[in-house]
């Protein structure tokens, strides 16, 4: 097996897609340049999720388990709780959007790749200040229109739709989390595939190579953005984890391109000497 191939096989295995939202958590707590990202939507972001939270737990919780009941049992409160929780990220996916927090996933994406080493392909969408004193500093005004996922009514409300599938005994959370995860794991990856210059073609074409990769990867980005109140940090958190997938991809993307020039060159250095 050729070295290159070997070092992607052996990253893809060390690395699992469904790591990386666990690892941008890290890699945010870890690196303080990112805090003014999240203080700068923190108070606003946080209220509002409280807000949505407690209202629908005060005035819908109980309704949900008494229908659940029938078809659960016991497990109807266990179940009606993800419900909420799944009703409450659909809401304040859709309020966030107010506070324009797709902007501040840019930032976050970008920063991450920038620290990284990824300059130039950051460079392709937006000016990059060498001398700023950290990632975040060094971002400067997007050259086109910066989007880091794409907002669409009608992922809002396939999200809406699948949330009958926790009517399902034991099988159905599971279920509508893979789902979800399946038409919102590609998503994460929308402004990479910006950057690279990608045709609707070839980003189909890579979304349908990687397809469970982004399944897992999504799927875990929708467990941890149910947790009540923390949603706004995970989204967060997922785009850091998310720019640091794209770090391993762009290493491996590098590294054969690397492989193919080199193989056309040691053909012709070869030459047979007949005696």
């Amino acid at each position: 097996m050729d070295n290159s191939v070997r070092q992607r096989v052996f990253h893809r295995c060390a690395n699992p897609s469904w790591l990386y939202p666990f690892m941008g958590v890290y890699y945010f707590l870890a690196h303080p340049f990112l805090y003014p990202l999240l203080r700068a939507r923190l108070l606003p972001c946080l209220l509002l999720s409280i807000f949505v939270l407690v209202n629908l737990f005060l005035w819908t919780y109980l309704p949900q388990v008494a229908f659940l009941a029938i078809f659960h049992g016991p497990l109807a409160w266990a179940n009606g709780a993800v419900l909420v929780l799944g009703e409450g990220a659909a809401i304040v996916a859709l309020l966030f959007e107010g506070f324009f927090v797709d902007e501040t996933l840019v930032d976050v994406f970008d920063a991450v790749l920038i620290h990284k080493g990824h300059k130039a392909l950051v460079s392709s969408a937006r000016t990059v200040d060498t001398t700023g004193d950290d990632p975040v500093h060094q971002l400067g005004k997007p050259k086109t229109s910066a989007i880091y996922s794409p907002f669409s009514f009608r992922q809002i409300i396939e999200f809406i739709l699948f949330l009958p599938l926790n009517l399902i005994p034991v099988a159905g959370i599971p279920l509508f989390l893979v789902l979800t995860g399946y038409r919102a794991g590609p998503l994460q990856h929308w402004r990479y595939f910006k950057l690279l210059g990608s045709t609707k073609k070839d980003r189909n074409k890579t979304i349908s190579q990687r397809r469970w990769s982004y399944t897992w990867f999504g799927t875990i980005a929708l467990m941890l953005q149910l947790v009540p109140v923390l949603s706004m940090f995970f989204l967060l958190t997922t785009a850091a984890g998310s720019a640091l997938w794209v770090d391993r991809l762009e290493k491996e993307r590098i590294s054969a391109q690397e492989h193919d020039t080199e193989e056309p060159l040691a053909r012709e250095e070869y030459t047979d000497d007949p005696v």
